[in-house]
């Protein structure tokens, strides 16, 4: 691990998965996002559609703070609903009156990218191959007042100790977790959401990946009601569509609570499949960084950018890794999907190699 200041090193920090399947993309099979293919299912498309009704009425979120306050076990003044987790980063980023923020990487770039759009010089802490891309909390600078990890992090998949994280928290530092796929952990294990004995804890949550609800945006914070009062001021005013806010309430009660654990025993066996199709072509040089655990895995072979380049002209599209902070174009992240995709994504993954090294 090492710690740098945050230059952008030439990664483009606003590229994101989608751009793999748009246009030219729009065909093929998608492992380059990371929202859950069979969503969203027909109860909360539903529910959706039954909100429509109440459009001409401004939207009202005090039901659907009041459910996601309840799901964590928290008073409703520790919950902000947000029009996703992007703006989550945004509202952080132009609220908080901080000196250093630290962004830990291999990272999701949108929040290093709402930081700097704020005016703010970012310091990174880059986490290594070598070590797992595990966290070293001594590794974090002592003076940093802003500290943002992610837990499973996108790309790496690795799940950091709950604990591990909380060795980050001290007073006058805003520490800064983004939970945004701990959902699709089973037992949520590691998971802060909801913990009120961390100083300074923001925990961010995003319920657009495990119920496909990217196109409808809706996420939420939960922290100290001082804080979530600064970011609420950032706000403007209705930033939450009625059709989100049905959502919201409908993903935390208890039937949702229910189907997204089983969901994500059945991602984790999935997961499971996937790697060890890929492991099987570590002759090649194909590495899987590991043990992941979230939805994703994070994979690096030699020409990653030809594999890549020839698995589109066989259907399918995965995430490039050189965008991310800490690594380089050897490496792609793949979506985890069912066996069925799998096995036919690992049977072109080998014609890709096959192809590349003719």
């Amino acid at each position: 691990m090492r710690t740098e200041e945050g230059s952008r090193g030439g990664h483009d920090l606003r590229h994101h998965g989608d751009a793999e399947v748009r246009d030219d993309g729009s065909a093929l099979v998608d492992l380059a996002v990371n929202v859950r293919a069979d969503t969203p299912p027909v109860w909360l498309r539903e529910r959706i559609a039954g909100s429509l009704a109440a459009l001409a009425a401004y939207p009202d979120g005090r039901g659907a703070r009041a459910a996601v306050a309840e799901r964590h076990g928290l008073p409703v003044e520790r919950v902000l609903l947000t029009a996703g987790a992007a703006e989550a980063f945004v509202l952080l980023a132009r609220a908080l009156k901080v000196r250093r923020p630290v962004v830990v990487h291999p990272q999701f770039t949108e929040p290093e990218a709402a930081l700097r759009d704020a005016g703010h010089t970012v310091d990174r802490v880059l986490l290594r191959e070598a070590d797992g891309f595990r966290l070293d909390p001594a590794l974090v600078p002592e003076d940093a007042d802003l500290v943002l990890i992610g837990n499973p992090t996108n790309p790496t998949s690795v799940l950091h100790p709950a604990e591990a994280i909380v060795r980050l928290a001290r007073p006058g530092r805003t520490l800064v977790v983004d939970e945004a796929f701990m959902d699709a952990v089973p037992g949520e294990r590691e998971a802060l959401a909801g913990r009120t004995d961390v100083p300074g804890l923001v925990v961010l949550r995003s319920l657009t990946k495990t119920w496909g609800l990217a196109g409808l945006r809706i996420g939420y914070v939960l922290a100290a009601p001082e804080v979530v009062a600064d970011l609420a001021r950032a706000q403007p005013l209705w930033p939450v569509s009625t059709p989100a806010l049905a959502a919201a309430e409908a993903c935390v009660a208890p039937r949702a609570l229910a189907e997204a654990a089983h969901a994500a025993h059945r991602i984790a066996a999935d997961r499971a499949h996937l790697v060890a199709g890929l492991e099987e072509f570590a002759p090649e040089g194909v590495r899987v960084a590991g043990p992941a655990e979230g939805p994703f895995v994070l994979v690096r072979m030699r020409g990653a950018a030809a594999v890549r380049r020839q698995l589109r002209t066989l259907g399918f599209a995965v995430r490039r890794g050189d965008t991310f902070p800490g690594l380089d174009e050897e490496w792609v992240r793949i979506a985890v999907r069912d066996r069925v995709v799998v096995n036919r994504f690992l049977q072109a993954f080998d014609q890709a190699l096959v192809l590349i090294r003719a």
